[in-house]
Formats: C-alpha cells, sequence, structure tokens
C-alpha cells in the first residue's frame, strides 16, 4: 500500500473511440444530418397524434421508439464534446467545437419538443388504459415519469424560446465557470522550495497533507485564487439563481428545489425528513472531530485541519495497486462487479492523468446503452484518489450493467446513482482494515467517517446553503460576496459546532463547488446515497451471498423503475424514518469504533 519512493501520476487517458475518432471525425457531422431528417419525419408522422383522444397503443409506442432510437444517437456527439471539453478546457477549438454540438442539439430539441409535451397533455385516463397494455410495458416508467411535469409545461413556443435561448444563458454561464476554474493558476511554495504554478486540484489536495504549514500554505493559495476570480464567480452565481428563479416562476413552481425532486422522484417530505435527521445528527461531528483534536495534539481545529491526516504519511499509492485494491475488494462481495469494474483498466475507460486544462471533481459519464461508461478523475497517488477510483467504478459498474436497459430507462435518478458508488467505498474500506495494522485501521477509520460526513452531513449543510442562497436572491435582489459568504459559513460552521473553527478564508470556498453551478440542489443526492449504503450494507452482511443477486438486479434495471420500486426488491421503503435510522445507526457505531481502537492505540 505504501512506499518511501515518490511514484509520478499515472498516465491514463481515456478512449473515447466507441464515440468518435476526433473533432473533425466525419460521423459526427453525418450523425446530424441523419438526426435533423429522422427528427423531421418524426414531427411529420406524430404530430397531433399523441394529444388525441384516437391515441392507441401501438402508435404511442411505436413514437417513443422512435424518439428513442433519436436521443440515443445524438447524445453520442453531445457527450463526446462534454468528454473532449472535461480534459482540454482550456483549447478554445474545444470550447468552439462544445458550443456547436450544444447549438445543434437545441436545434434538434426545437423539432421534437412537440412529442413530451402533448404527452404531457394527453387525457390521464387514456394514458392510463393504454399504459395497461403489453405493448407499452417496457415505457410505463418513462410515460408516469414525464407526465409527472404536466402541471408545470409551457406552450410549444415558449419552451422553444427557452431552449434556444439557454445556450447564451444558463449554459454559457456553467461554460464559463468550468473554464475560468479548470484554467486558473493558483501559486503554491512548498516549505524550502521556490513558488510554482499549480491546478485547484492540486491545492485542494495539500489541504490533507501531514504537514499544518503546507495546509495553511494551500488555504492561502486557495483562498487567493478564488479572490483574484471573485467578482466573475459571483456574478456568475447571482445570475444562475436569477435565471432559476425566472424559469421556476413561468412554470409556476412553488419552491426552488421542486423541479429537483420531481427529476429525483422523491416527495418533498421524504427529502425534508432526510436532511432534518442529517441536522438532529450533527452531535456525531462533534463528538469525531474532538477526538481527532486529541490526536492531532492541537489546542482548536480548523478549517485547515478538517482531513488532515491522524499520522505522517507512509507513502503513496500507485496506480497499479490502486487497481489492485479496487478490483479485489469489488471481487469479494461479486464476480459480476469485479469483471464490469476490470474492463475500465483493461480497455482504458478512464481518464486519470493531471494535466493543466483537466476540470477538477470526479465522474462517471454513462453515453449510451450501445458504446461505454468512462470514468473522469484527477489520480494524485493518495490513498483518498483510491476511494474516489472505488467511487466512480461503482458508477461505472452501475451504468455497465444498466446498459441492459434502453436508453430512456438507462438513467437512473441522482439518489439511487449514488447507491453503487458508496458501495462500491464501503467495500474498499472494509478490504483495507481487514489488512492493516492497529495504526493504520485508526487512521482508515478516520479518512472513512470524515469522508461519510462529507457525503452526508456536509451536503445536508450545502443544501441549506442552496436553499437559503435562492431565496435571498428572490426576495432580496443581487447578493454580494460577502452576504453569500456569511450563509455558507453559518451552515457550514453548524454542521460541526464547536468542533472546528471554520475561519475567514474558507468565507468564499463556496465558489469552487460546481454542483452549486450545472446541478442547482444536486448535492442531497449525496447524503441519500450514502445513507442508504450504511443501512444497505448491514443488510447485505447479515443476508449472506443472496443480497448481491438483488443488488446487482437492482443496478440491471437502470431507470426503468421508481426509487421506491428498486428499493422494494431490497426490501427497504424510502418514507421509513426507522429505515434512516438505520443509516444513523451504521455511521454511530463507525465513530464508537474510532474511539474504541484510538482508546486501545494510546
Amino acid at each position: 500500500m505504501s512506499t518511501t519512493q515518490e511514484i509520478a501520476p499515472p498516465k491514463v487517458r481515456w478512449d473515447l473511440s466507441a464515440l468518435f475518432s476526433g473533432l473533425d471525425d466525419p460521423k459526427i457531422e453525418e450523425t446530424w444530418t441523419t438526426a435533423m431528417e429522422r427528427a423531421d419525419a418524426f414531427a411529420a408522422k406524430y404530430r397531433g397524434k399523441i394529444e388525441s383522444a384516437d391515441l392507441d397503443a401501438p402508435t404511442l409506442a411505436a413514437a417513443i421508439r422512435d424518439i428513442e432510437a433519436l436521443y440515443n444517437e445524438v447524445a453520442k456527439p453531445m457527450g463526446y464534446a462534454n468528454l473532449v471539453f472535461s480534459t482540454d478546457s482550456g483549447d478554445p477549438k474545444v470550447g468552439a467545437f462544445m458550443q456547436k454540438q450544444r447549438e445543434r442539439g437545441t436545434e434538434l430539441s426545437v423539432k421534437t419538443l412537440f412529442f413530451e409535451l402533448e404527452l404531457q397533455a394527453a387525457d390521464g385516463e387514456l394514458i392510463d388504459r393504454l399504459l395497461a397494455s403489453d405493448e407499452l410495458a417496457n415505457y410505463r416508467h418513462y410515460v408516469q415519469s414525464t407526465r409527472v411535469y404536466s402541471p408545470y409545461r409551457l406552450s410549444e413556443k415558449e419552451e422553444i424560446i427557452l431552449e434556444e435561448t439557454a445556450n447564451t444563458g444558463s449554459r454559457a454561464w456553467i461554460r464559463l465557470f468550468e473554464e475560468l476554474t479548470a484554467n486558473h493558476v493558483f501559486k503554491i511554495q512548498m516549505p524550502g522550495e521556490d513558488a510554482k504554478d499549480a491546478t485547484e486540484q492540486e491545492v485542494l489536495a495539500l489541504l490533507r497533507h501531514e504537514n499544518r504549514e503546507v495546509r495553511q500554505m494551500a488555504a492561502d493559495s486557495l483562498t487567493k485564487g478564488l479572490q483574484e476570480m471573485q467578482r466573475v464567480l459571483v456574478y456568475n452565481f447571482n445570475n444562475l439563481l436569477q435565471d432559476k428563479s425566472v424559469e421556476d416562476r413561468l412554470r409556476k413552481f412553488e419552491y426552488p428545489e421542486q423541479s429537483r425532486h420531481l427529476s429525483n422522484e422523491l416527495d418533498r417530505e421524504t427529502v425534508d425528513l432526510v436532511v432534518s435527521k442529517c441536522k438532529e445528527n450533527y452531535g456525531l461531528v462533534s463528538r469525531f472531530y474532538n477526538v481527532k483534536r486529541e490526536i492531532l495534539g492541537l489546542p482548536e481545529l480548523t478549517h485547515i485541519d478538517r482531513y488532515a491526516p491522524l499520522f505522517p504519511s507512509e507513502g503513496q499509492v500507485g496506480w497499479d495497486r490502486a487497481k489492485e485494491i479496487v478490483l479485489t475488494s469489488f471481487a469479494t462481495f461479486s464476480p459480476t462487479l469485479e469483471q464490469r469494474a476490470a474492463e475500465f483498466f483493461d480497455k482504458n475507460w478512464i481518464d486519470a492523468e493531471p494535466r493543466k486544462g483537466k476540470q477538477g471533481g470526479a465522474f462517471c459519464a454513462y453515453n449510451t446503452p450501445d458504446t461505454h461508461p468512462v470514468v473522469f478523475q484527477t489520480y494524485l497517488n493518495k490513498m483518498d484518489d483510491v476511494m474516489t477510483l472505488a467511487h466512480e467504478l461503482g458508477h461505472g459498474v452501475h451504468a455497465s450493467l444498466s446498459r441492459a436497459q434502453s436508453y430512456l430507462n438507462f438513467h437512473g435518478t441522482l439518489p439511487l446513482a449514488e447507491l453503487a458508488s458508496t458501495f462500491g467505498e464501503m467495500l474498499v474500506f472494509e478490504k483495507l482494515v481487514a489488512d492493516a495494522s492497529p495504526k493504520d485501521k485508526i487512521a482508515l477509520y478516520a479518512d472513512k467517517i470524515e469522508g461519510i460526513f462529507a457525503t452526508v452531513f456536509r451536503q445536508a449543510a450545502m443544501f441549506s446553503f442552496e436553499q437559503r442562497s435562492h431565496k435571498a436572491r428572490r426576495e432580496g435582489g443581487e447578493q454580494t460576496a460577502e452576504q453569500i459568504g456569511e450563509v455558507w459559513q453559518q451552515e457550514i460552521q453548524a454542521m460541526f459546532g464547536d468542533s472546528v473553527k471554520i475561519g475567514d478564508q474558507h468565507r468564499i470556498w463556496w465558489s469552487y463547488v460546481g454542483h452549486f453551478i450545472y446541478a442547482p440542489f444536486y448535492v442531497y443526492a449525496y447524503s441519500f446515497g450514502e445513507l442508504l449504503v450504511l443501512s444497505l450494507y448491514q443488510m447485505a452482511k447479515a443476508e449472506g451471498p443472496g443480497f448481491a443477486d438483488k443488488y446487482i438486479e437492482v443496478l440491471r434495471l437502470g431507470g426503468s423503475l421508481t426509487p421506491q420500486e428498486l428499493m422494494s426488491i431490497v426490501g427497504v421503503d424510502l418514507k421509513s424514518p426507522a429505515f434512516w435510522d438505520g443509516g444513523f445507526a451504521a455511521m454511530e457505531k463507525l465513530v464508537t469504533e474510532f474511539e474504541r481502537l484510538w482508546g486501545e492505540y494510546k
């Protein structure tokens, strides 16, 4: 696991040839030309027939199959553009290419918008009768989830205007954020070394350094870099808050996060239940960090100490070792998980190399059922990077298995999308703990607990930050950096209680969180996913090998059923407070074991 020799970051880049060979691949234009012709033919064939009282099951099924095939094909150039941009956002040619794909996507959307609008407007009783037929069995969930938006649809002309203006509106602001943060040059100066240029990801990684002086330097560098971009980042955020406010008003959504709840297929009561339980259990955070302060021997912990390692680092974890750890861990639960994850390494479906212009964060892109998913991260040889790899490969296995579904049933909702990723992390954690020395076990438990806290409690706090930010923008107009920062400080500090003092530097750190920009209210999905896994993992250990088969079946089903229907396969009721309490109970057990291990060690 460890070594005293410096390991070079892996030169691992993904192979996207299943999509296209390059920006100049003639297949890209061929795809769009064919798609536009098919869209025109689709409109000529089905316009006016979906909302009709004469609609029958064969017609609706045929229309859905046609539109699904069309969506599947145009997802390829659009997805390809996003993937290339994520690794080279500083190249104007790449940015222009992505913009062109978005504009072509808009052109096609305008031709086909009528279909979902007519489906939403169709008579409810008629649709219910049609959905009872075998011909629509594969598309029941798609039809039902589409019709959820019936009260919030606009006229076709209005929808077209919103789609046409999005490329110079919200999508443009999102692209600005991505280009700005990915290409900004931060300065770092390690003790005894000359200052050098660094990316945002490299600076963030140093906040986990064992040397407190280095962590402070990283915090200084991050803060200074964000301050240099502050005027644009604050203005950008304000515009996106207002953009969402306008669209919500036009669609008559009752509150800012309502559209996210609808897309997640969760009701407000269930989300509020989980978030409120997170806040009720904030005490676990203070309990853990008070022990961490004792281990580190510091009079107090601040924002630079949250992710400080408990003991000096014993080395780095190279890419080959990370691969071995993840695959071995997945194999202990299911050979299927290992086989699907191994494909990502064997077939170059991962981009892990650090380089300038590469965006921050990590993700798994599902792409389409007839191609394959890919994983994106920046691997810097840290144990934390191993856990990120396990997380994203959990997504990857989910995406790979759900290729059994057709395109419209391919993607699950966000909260369940996090299920496989956090499950993958738990598998790796248990493997590492089983092989660790007593001292390493303490460190591993600390890392795992901090990861869970960041995924459950921090995301709940960030959800509250978003709620308050959207509310403040709607009620008080454009927000200043000071106003946004104050809300951010209050919500994050509430999570830590008196165990960690969040310093003034942290006040601007909200501005590098991409989820606030490109996916409003995404963050609570992480809380859901982690708590689901903590409870499900206990069920898996109690049930034994039989649970793996049910788990794999849930992953294969992708988004073909509602979250509750999928969870019923493994015996879970998402509306049950007792189920969610099980997640917090599992978390409390981890903290108790951490306290026990430290008590024995000291």
